[in-house]
């Protein structure tokens, strides 16, 4: 309560403004402020279907609290992840569900492929409206990167599940079916849109000399650190990268035992995509950083690194020194592929650098029955922006379909 009273309820606040859902901030926390706990999960949900885990993992020091008015203060910026997080907490723990407009049931399906945040805030969106909608996730259980992917110390499994519970509480139908290439000539004539929020494929490979043997994917290690079916990794691990994805791999090599975790990045600390604060937690872990190195080769247990440095042109060199590393376990964590080859099977759907090309405003491909959002369109961004574009897209799909309206901008 004290740090509710603290906010300053702005008008055309700026921290609304720089949330991708645009969660009514000053509007939530008053609502804490006065005691109406569930009230304030209500007003978090209208705009954002997975504000638990957004309250969680969302990068608010850049986001909701790095806009706050206190900075120009001189003080302390509200505390709105934990804020939000404290609310949110409090609706699930008392079995409350999402509230759903009374609306007629439209005779209108649509087909959301994929089952992470993207198609998870387009569906519960559609919802809304009344129209039909089927999630489709090839894995076995549903939420995509929330519940895969996000280290699990932000983010729990079961605290990843209970919202798709709320979702499906919705009428949402989510189905553990992988849609392959010759399923979508039967989708389009099953369903009236199509929703695609697929992600993104396979981490990138090392391509050096023996980048096979005692390689392991980076999302690999941090699903099965959070699913359990990792329990232990070598004693010294190298992770390859530094951007988050490569943090939370090696927090988790820490996490399951690994002595020694080193992250190895071919630039400097000013370089690297990942946030400050996941270098600062990480730090905190004993993860260890070596900069400016690049490995060349990886045989019995040991990662052979050469020098670089940024010539007077800007272009990365690669030098002649070489670092020797010991690596029971090396975690690539250097991007992903584009799935632009297998949607292609979807004639009609135009790319651009591997990228489903869309209208930001509607999220409508070239092709009339297919929409699409998430890290498939944004190349990999945060979990608030996917399900910024299911959202989005869940009104374009509603306008085309006929749908006059729906609920919650």
């Amino acid at each position: 309560m004290v740090e509710a009273n603290r906010c300053l309820n702005c008008f055309d606040a700026p921290c609304t403004a720089a949330c991708p859902t645009h969660i009514d901030v000053p509007r939530f926390i008053k609502k804490i402020a006065s005691g109406n706990v569930a009230g304030s999960a209500r007003s978090i949900l209208e705009a954002n279907v997975l504000g638990g885990s957004c309250a969680r993992v969302c990068p608010v020091e850049v986001l909701c609290e790095g806009s706050c008015v206190m900075h120009h203060r001189a003080e302390k910026p509200i505390m709105i992840g934990r804020l939000q997080r404290y609310a949110m907490d409090n609706f699930y723990g008392r079995g409350l569900q999402i509230p759903v407009r009374q609306r007629p049931e439209l005779p209108l399906r649509v087909a959301c492929v994929g089952g992470g945040p993207a198609s998870l805030g387009c569906a519960a969106e559609l919802r809304q409206a009344g129209v039909q909608v089927t999630v489709f996730d090839k894995r076995d259980l549903a939420g995509g990167l929330n519940t895969y992917g996000v280290a699990e110390y932000k983010l729990r499994v079961s605290e990843s599940l209970r919202e798709i519970e709320a979702i499906q509480s919705m009428g949402v139908e989510i189905l553990q079916r992988e849609i392959g290439l010759e399923d979508f000539a039967a989708l389009e004539r099953e369903f009236d849109a199509i929703f695609l929020g697929v992600g993104l494929g396979e981490m990138h490979r090392l391509r050096i000399p023996g980048g096979d043997a005692g390689v392991m994917d980076a999302l690999d290690l941090i699903a099965g650190y959070k699913t359990g079916e990792i329990l232990s990794v070598g004693r010294t691990v190298a992770v390859i990268g530094c951007g988050n994805t490569a943090i939370d791999a090696a927090v988790a090599s820490k996490r399951l035992g690994a002595d020694e975790v080193h992250i190895v990045y071919r630039r400097g600390p000013e370089e690297m995509s990942a946030f400050g604060f996941e270098y600062e937690h990480a730090l905190q872990e004993g993860v260890k950083f070596l900069w400016w190195r690049q490995p060349i080769a990886l045989e019995a247990g040991t990662l052979l690194c050469a020098e670089t440095s940024i010539n007077e042109a800007g272009e990365l060199v690669v030098g002649e020194m070489r670092t020797q590393l010991t690596a029971e376990v090396v975690v690539p964590a250097i991007g992903q592929s584009p799935l632009a080859e297998w949607l292609s099977s979807v004639k009609g759907i135009q790319f651009a650098k591997g990228r489903v090309v869309v209208d930001r405003a509607t999220g409508a491909t070239s092709h009339a029955k297919y929409f699409a959002g998430g890290d498939c369109v944004n190349g990999g961004r945060e979990v608030v922006d996917a399900v910024a574009d299911g959202k989005r897209a869940a009104r374009g799909i509603a306008a085309a379909l006929g749908v006059m309206e729906v609920a919650h901008g």
